[in-house]
């Protein structure tokens, strides 16, 4: 990520973000990447249909649910890819089908032809398709943005007619991801509704941006299978420590690394996300250097002819008080903002002109520019501002490098002074700072205001370390940026936990346990944006009302209900273990989900201590609390895999605090 200590200036703003968890209403999916495509439970709203994620632009209910039949007919028109019949067949195999038969739309096909349940798909432009359309209710707009699409579900005797139209490939792809969760496979039933979606934000996802170990090639291959299901569309390649695209940026890659390269691309295109190479040459680019700018052109090319089409240049954390070659003082004068601006400049320029505009299929040229935390002018700033081919994408962390918050205003600002809707690099939940040590960062994505769309080109997370426990974050970000007007925090948590446990509720619970306890966010200051473990911090307040509360009833009745959610916590690991079948998550989670049990344990035996303590045999119950709580407190990250490397911490500041000053509560 981009890091304080090699910026010129870094304003940090504090601000706490109060989210407690609320009841969630929300849809599901496997977590693994084997299963991806599978369907699961997904909960109703009060108009009897799931909740989908992304919440869709439009979406009503159109009556009965449709029964499954053990047959169903695919009938496929234009811009209908494997990946997206994939989706489809496992969908309708989680809903109960049993045989699927495949063919082409054709004249006629539709109505002559239908089985008892009938699944259309395919480009909305198609005259087949957009008759099956209208004939099921559905709406063909007269225009539909790009990676948009409309659905429509409707029932009839023995089964019903499900049509899937696509603005374009990527929106009938989006089409198919809904009808995953339109389906109810232990009812054997898919929702009827008429849905018209399309994302607020061209470009949605992550961009691996981290100091420390880079993500293993199985870590990404997964990922990009999860942003497909949650219609991300973008993955920025930039770990910081690829020596290949930063230190050592002018030599090529080897065989088989470009062959994993290759492979990341190829997966990328299969769930319709946009891979996007990001080369980082500031720490030692010659700029006026023909010799650097071939270096740089021919490592893109590398790139290119492996499939690559979209690119970027990395400018952060760089210094523009010293050139990197006399060549450049020479042609630009002193160093300092303005003339790294003019520079830098002419290389992007460079790029995008006589590289990218020669190169069929590519997508503009993005960067993230050396000054990249806050909106006010410079002189660095206004050279790229004026100079700056205006198809270039700027990218921008907000108001500080961990932002506590982003407002429309802030983001206006930002376009405003770059003179283009900017890029929003989210620094969460990046953990690869000195505030994190310890900490899982599971947090929900919040504090983003709604209307950011109008101001911003896209948003993509900068993640942990840990790619799968990532996942709780991402999944908030993809369906912020799809649909910021209706996004919900704490709703989007709650699918994030369905999904992450496959749909199993009890597993789901758990999760959202942990998600509690490690809810702790923080800034690169002392003041934290997101709170620590806000349901148990308002559990424990509730308790010690009741207890203090001089009412013997009062008191016992807070007594079993903190007791209670202390059996949750201390249970939640178990649960989580069992449940999950994403193996890399639990694998990354180890220490913290050992460490909660424990925890959990040193909790409940502070309970049984209160209890028992009202009859003066309390002591062995908070001893047996300290002694586990000591334990718990020795349990490090693990080794090589988090930087910087300390000890777990889990819900501290507010467990560890009840657990010591509890026997304090006694007369």
């Amino acid at each position: 990520m981009p890091h304080p200590s090699r910026k010129i200036s870094v304003p940090v703003v504090g601000v706490v973000a109060a989210a407690v968890l609320g009841a969630g209403l929300l849809s599901s999916a496997p977590a693994n990447a084997a299963t991806h495509a599978a369907a699961a439970p997904a909960s109703s709203t009060s108009s009897g249909l799931p909740v989908i994620t992304p919440t869709p632009q439009q979406i009503a209910a159109a009556g009965a649910a449709l029964h499954v039949p053990h047959t169903a007919q695919v009938l496929t028109g234009s811009s209908v890819d494997a990946s997206t019949i994939d989706v489809i067949k496992a969908a309708l195999t989680a809903a109960g089908v049993r045989s699927i038969v495949q063919s082409d739309i054709s004249a006629g096909a539709f109505a002559a032809h239908r089985t008892a349940l009938t699944v259309v798909v395919g480009s909305i432009q198609d005259q087949d398709v957009a008759d099956a359309l209208r004939s099921t209710g559905g709406s063909v707009p007269s225009t539909l943005p790009a990676e948009g699409y409309s659905l429509a579900s409707k029932a009839r005797a023995n089964g019903g007619s499900v049509v899937l139209a696509g603005n374009d490939g990527d929106g009938v792809y989006y089409a198919a991801q809904t009808l995953r969760q339109l389906v109810t496979p232990g009812r054997q039933t898919i929702a009827a509704a008429t849905i018209v979606d399309y994302p607020s934000m061209p470009l949605r996802g992550a961009i691996e941006g981290f100091y420390g170990a880079p993500w293993s090639q199985s870590d990404r291959l997964d990922q990009l299978a999860f942003y497909g299901d949650v219609k991300a569309n973008t993955y920025i390649y930039t770990p910081k420590d690829d020596v290949y695209l930063r230190d050592e940026w002018r030599d090529p890659y080897p065989a088989a690394d470009l062959a994993d390269l290759k492979q990341l691309i190829t997966s990328a295109t299969a769930h319709h996300v946009h891979f996007t190479y990001a080369l980082a040459p500031g720490l030692s680019i010659c700029y006026s250097d023909p010799s650097d700018i071939a270096a740089l052109e021919s490592k893109l090319q590398s790139i290119y002819d492996i499939g690559g089409r979209s690119f970027y240049i990395s400018l952060d954390d760089i210094s523009y008080t010293k050139w990197n070659c006399t060549a450049d003082q020479t042609k630009y004068g002193n160093p300092g903002q303005a003339s790294a601006g003019q520079a830098q400049a002419d290389l992007l320029n460079t790029i995008q002109h006589d590289f990218l505009d020669k190169h069929a299929g590519t997508s503009p040229l993005e960067m993230v520019p050396t000054e990249y935390s806050d909106t006010a002018d410079s002189p660095y700033k206004s050279i790229l501002r004026q100079q700056l081919d205006p198809r270039i994408i700027v990218q921008w962390t907000g108001t500080a490098v961990v932002p506590p918050s982003i407002s429309v205003a802030d983001a206006q600002a930002a376009s405003d002074v770059w003179r283009r809707k900017v890029f929003l690099w989210d620094n969460y939940p990046v953990d690869d700072y000195s505030q994190t040590t310890g900490r899982l960062l599971l947090a929900p994505y919040a504090d983003r205001e709604a209307g950011l769309h109008t101001q911003l080109a896209g948003i993509v997370l900068n993640p942990m370390q840990q790619a799968a426990a990532s996942k709780f974050a991402l999944f908030g970000g993809a369906s912020f940026a799809w649909n910021d007007e209706a996004y919900n925090p704490d709703q989007n948590m709650h699918a994030a936990a369905q999904y992450m446990a496959g749909g199993d509720q009890k597993t789901a619970d758990a999760l959202l346990a942990l998600v509690d306890v490690e809810h702790l966010a923080p800034t690169f200051g002392t003041t934290n944006w997101q709170p620590q473990a806000p349901v148990l911090a308002a559990r424990i307040a509730a308790f010690k009302a009741g207890w203090s509360s001089g009412d013997p009833a009062q008191r016992q009745a807070a007594l079993r209900a903190l007791s209670a959610h202390a059996d949750e916590l201390a249970a939640a690991p178990a649960q989580i273990r069992a449940g999950v079948k994403d193996q890399a998550f639990l694998a990354e989670t180890k220490p913290w989900l050992d460490a909660l049990t424990l925890w959990g344990q040193a909790f409940q035996n502070t309970m049984a201590g209160l209890k028992a303590g009202q009859h003066g045999a309390g002591q062995p119950y908070f001893d047996r609390a300290a002694a586990l709580a000591s334990q718990a407190s020795a349990i490090t990250t693990i080794p090589g895999t988090t930087r910087p490397q300390g000890k777990v911490k889990v819900a501290d500041g507010v467990l560890d605090t009840f657990i010591a000053q509890a026997p304090g509560l006694l007369p």
